[in-house]
């Protein structure tokens, strides 16, 4: 429900893109907004800086200054800025009220949304549930931690918020309640900010636990998800397995629904699934469990599955140099992802280019799947070391070692052992700013390579 905002002091932590949206709407609405940004201003930041000043928004950076949080009446957080940072705990201690961009958009658009979490999928899923629907004729915008703020669309005559729902983003917001909650997987990720495994799947587990949506949509295979299903009061659809109830599953190479009649329909054959892998069937299967609740129908569904093309970063197809595939799967940034990847090209062997900021994972399982499907890797970044001691105690020593992501290509592309594959299962930030811009790098060079080459 909308609030009046008129003359209320508003603080929104971090200069981001859901921050500037949220700034954006609360002072077209009346508010004194200030952005405070921990970081110091680079010359990208001048620009947005001389933009919001305009529009009578105050930017502070270099800290989030004591006399700004507490001359604030509502805090937007960011979400990733962790419960346990100096800020919150100043801002937990004198009460103030504060939630997410998320939340924002929720309590003041007060249309359904359709919330997507999960440790990996969520972008392509996320990209072809908005796809379907809006094939179907629903203004269905593909929005929030896929990289378009959920903000920017509240003033809009939006159907349904197709929402990327990260686990920071569900942590920050207290009243939250989609009209369709799914749950893709769950592997451990995000450990530092939740401060353990179990605080993660919990904060994953709260969006369906603590909010009871109208339907949850659970992956069956995976058991921590599916026995949410015994503390929900919601509509439950289930994937990836055939249930006794309403479910979407694989037989005979195809993918069929099952509804709340028990009536099975197919919806496609897997043969015409244009995705590379099988962890896209489980994307796609959920994605059609989502719609199906919506009430589109099954040849809407089918047509925009077999046109669908997959998002930037995600398996992606670059090019071909002297008979040697590319692809780049910068949004790899932990191993399940990577080994998803690693999966998708069956029993071809690939070259893999891994490594950049360790998220601390366990990596036996990782380095097994590297041993069985992978001719060689060209590691990179701070991860470097313990990648390769955790492949060596496996057995594996075909790797070589690279100070660049362009000294990593040009030697997976010499050996000739097969498709090179940047899949990093790690963060980026010990080299670049984001995967994006460690997915364009590579992409650029690859291509470069391709022109050089003739």
């Amino acid at each position: 429900m909308k609030r009046k905002w008129t003359n209320f002091d508003v603080t929104i932590l971090g200069l981001s893109k859901s921050g500037i949206s949220a700034a954006k709407y609360l002072s077209s609405k009346g508010a004194n907004c200030i952005i405070s940004e921990k970081r110091e201003a680079t010359q990208e930041d001048q620009e947005k800086i001389k933009e919001l000043e305009k529009l009578e928004i105050q930017v502070e950076m270099g800290g989030h200054k004591e006399e700004t949080i507490l001359n604030s009446d509502v805090i937007i957080t960011s979400p990733g800025i962790p419960p346990h940072s100096d800020v919150m705990k100043l801002i937990n201690a004198h009460n103030i009220e504060h939630f997410g961009e998320l939340e924002l958009a929720y309590r003041e658009a007060a249309k359904p949304f359709i919330a997507i979490t999960g440790t990996n999928g969520k972008t392509t899923t996320t990209k072809l549930i908005s796809e379907i629907l809006t094939n179907a004729g629903y203004n269905a915008p593909a929005c929030g931690n896929i990289g378009i703020p959920c903000s920017d669309f509240i003033e809009q005559n939006v159907d349904f918020f197709v929402a990327e729902v990260s686990s920071y983003q569900i942590a920050t917001s207290k009243a939250f309640t989609p009209q369709i909650a799914l749950f893709i997987n769950y592997t451990p990720d995000h450990i530092d900010w939740h401060g353990g495994e179990e605080e993660y799947f919990k904060a994953k587990a709260s969006l369906f636990i603590d909010r009871q949506p109208a339907w949850a949509v659970l992956n069956a295979k995976n058991l921590k998800i599916a026995y949410l299903k015994l503390d929900l009061s919601s509509e439950t659809y289930f994937f990836n397995r055939e249930a006794d109830d309403k479910c979407v599953f694989i037989r005979d190479e195809k993918i069929l629904l099952k509804d709340k009649k028990r009536q099975i329909h197919e919806i496609i054959k897997l043969s015409e699934i244009p995705l590379k892998g099988k962890h896209n069937f489980e994307n796609i299967m959920a994605a059609i469990a989502v719609c199906h609740i919506a009430g589109v129908d099954n040849d809407v569904i089918r047509e925009t599955i077999i046109k669908f093309s997959p998002p930037e970063h995600r398996l992606e197809y670059v090019a071909e140099i002297d008979g040697i595939e590319y692809y780049n799967d910068s949004k790899a940034t932990n191993c399940d992802s990577t080994i998803c990847a690693l999966k998708a090209f069956e029993d071809k062997k690939i070259v893999l280019i891994a490594g950049g900021r360790d998220k601390g994972t366990d990596l036996t399982e990782f380095s097994r799947e590297i041993k069985k499907r992978t001719a060689a890797v060209a590691l990179i970044g701070e991860a470097a070391d313990r990648f390769e001691e955790a492949l060596r105690h496996e057995g594996y020593s075909n790797i070589y070692r690279e100070k660049s992501l362009e000294s990593a290509i040009d030697k997976a592309g010499s050996l000739k052992l097969g498709p090179v594959v940047l899949s990093p299962a790690c963060a980026s930030f010990d080299m670049f700013r984001n995967f994006e811009e460690r997915g364009k790098a590579f992409k650029e060079y690859v291509l470069n390579k391709k022109k050089t080459a003739g």
